[in-house]
């Protein structure tokens, strides 16, 4: 059975293990370097303050993770966040991102996020079409942004409202402050079909 959980420092190696392909042997992620299980426990603790992290695992497996980060450290885009998402090869197509976004938006909105975005590196059509099929729409693209494989790379940007934008935002909330939330909990556990 599928679970969706907020990821701990423990969590490191599977996360390493899954993302290190995606750095290695694609143009996915602009990293050069597969991180160490340290350095992404490491990040996973500094997501958490802010944003969920989560993972989903199945049975004792982690078989993908998503989390959001914050978009800029200016002050002004506290409410928005930049989300990815990652499934092991193994579970491709298996429903992995699909489940781990919908409980993250629902998780990010909670808090009190108002923007999603998310940049894809060019060509990626399955990529492109998850986020399109939750309502991200295309704001723009970086053109030759990036260098890898022998190439220069394009990044699609892509932009999900969380939260009317008419309304004046309010202070956000931490994960940790949200714990103990019936709303949060519910959020975390629910799966739609």
């Amino acid at each position: 059975m599928d679970r969706v959980r907020l990821a701990t420092a423990a969590d490191g190696a599977a996360v390493a293990s899954i993302y290190a392909p995606a750095v290695r042997d694609t143009a996915i992620s602009f990293e050069a370097v597969p991180p160490a299980a340290d350095e992404m426990s490491a990040r996973i603790t500094a997501t958490s303050s802010f944003a969920p992290w989560l993972v989903l695992t199945r049975g004792d497996e982690v078989a993908g993770y998503a989390y959001a980060a914050r978009h800029r450290e200016r002050a002004a885009y506290q409410w928005s966040v930049d989300v990815s998402v990652y499934v092991a090869a193994a579970h491709h197509r298996g429903g992995v991102a699909r489940t781990l976004y919908q409980v993250l938006f629902r998780l990010l909105a909670l808090q009190g996020f108002h923007t999603a975005h998310a940049g894809i590196a060019l060509p990626n059509p399955a990529s492109v079409a998850l986020h399109e099929s939750f309502g991200f729409a295309p704001i723009g693209i970086y053109p030759a942004v990036g260098w890898k494989h022998g190439a220069w790379r394009d990044v699609g940007w892509w932009r999900l409202p969380l939260r009317p934008t008419t309304e004046a935002p309010a202070p956000l909330r931490s994960p940790a402050e949200l714990a103990g939330v019936a709303a949060w909990n519910d959020a975390l556990a629910r799966r739609d079909g």
